[in-house]
């Protein structure tokens, strides 16, 4: 949760509503600007590989809207697959992790359910409610178990802007809840860790701020382009009093360009 960077697969965005491939494949690079974790203020750019992958399938789909399976015979109701990741960080590097472990990196996945509140009659615009549940683990060896994370959003999905021809908007807004193993990852201070600068913090659960994104995009013929800059608000978190949390409100962004690999012959009709 923590400093994370959301991961979802990048969308054609700029194809017909038919006659799409049935799959993409392709590669890029990104470039993002996070915080070493939420609240932190050390702030870092991270230079990272983007994998690009489009499958519109009958019972399995990955595309702008993330990987899902089609388990419902309903066009408003999607039960998908929600990932995040975040880096790790050197308390070596940090003044105020200074004496304290490392953090390792981290990876959440679980199940997302996709409601489908209002869509035009071109279905370029659409209003969806994301309700993503993921559980969270360290990337080590052994890997460990560091809680859940519930992250509701309303989703404006917004395709072919009139003031930019070919480019998608999305803005994602809502809170985000997590466990206390989750917040005591990166907010608790034992008394051992404890300094005079940095008293010791026992974490618990509950509300972990809210995040406000916007993100912009497009898919060209042979390429993928897209950014998006993300506000967290961090007041009234119940880590907010952690000696960890240096600002309770940020900014983070990104950019990041793929180029289009490979597609298949066979094409098939999508219905977004």
């Amino acid at each position: 949760m923590a400093g994370q960077a959301a991961v979802a697969a990048p969308g054609a965005e700029n194809a017909e509503s038919a006659g799409k491939p049935l799959w993409e494949v392709g590669a890029g690079v990104g470039v993002l600007s996070l915080p070493a974790w939420r609240g932190s203020d050390d702030t870092r750019s991270y230079v990272l590989p983007v994998p690009y992958f489009i499958y519109h399938g009958k019972y399995l789909r990955a595309d702008r809207h993330g990987v899902r399976g089609v388990l419902f015979d309903s066009d408003r109701v999607d039960l998908g697959i929600s990932l995040a990741a975040a880096p790790p960080v050197g308390s070596d590097r940090s003044r105020a992790r200074a004496g304290m472990a490392d953090l390792d990196a981290t990876a959440e996945i679980g199940p997302q359910l996709d409601l489908t509140l209002w869509r035009s009659d071109d279905r370029e615009r659409q209003l969806k409610l994301l309700l993503p549940l993921r559980s969270a683990f360290t990337l080590s060896s052994p890997p460990r178990q560091a809680g859940w994370v519930f992250s509701p959003a309303l989703n404006l999905d917004v395709g072919d802007l009139a003031a930019l021809p070919g480019w998608r908007l999305g803005l994602r807004s809502g809170p985000i809840f997590a466990t206390r193993r989750q917040h005591a990852y990166y907010y608790q201070v034992s008394p051992a860790e404890a300094t005079a600068t940095r008293p010791a913090y026992e974490a618990g659960g509950g509300y972990s701020g809210s995040q406000f994104l916007a993100s912009l995009s497009r898919r060209y013929p042979g390429y993928w382009v897209g950014g998006y800059v993300r506000y967290d608000a961090l007041q009234g978190a119940a880590f907010e009093d952690s000696p960890l949390v240096a600002r309770s409100h940020y900014l983070a962004m990104g950019v990041a360009v793929a180029w289009i690999l490979g597609e298949s012959a066979e094409r098939v009709s999508v219905d977004d």
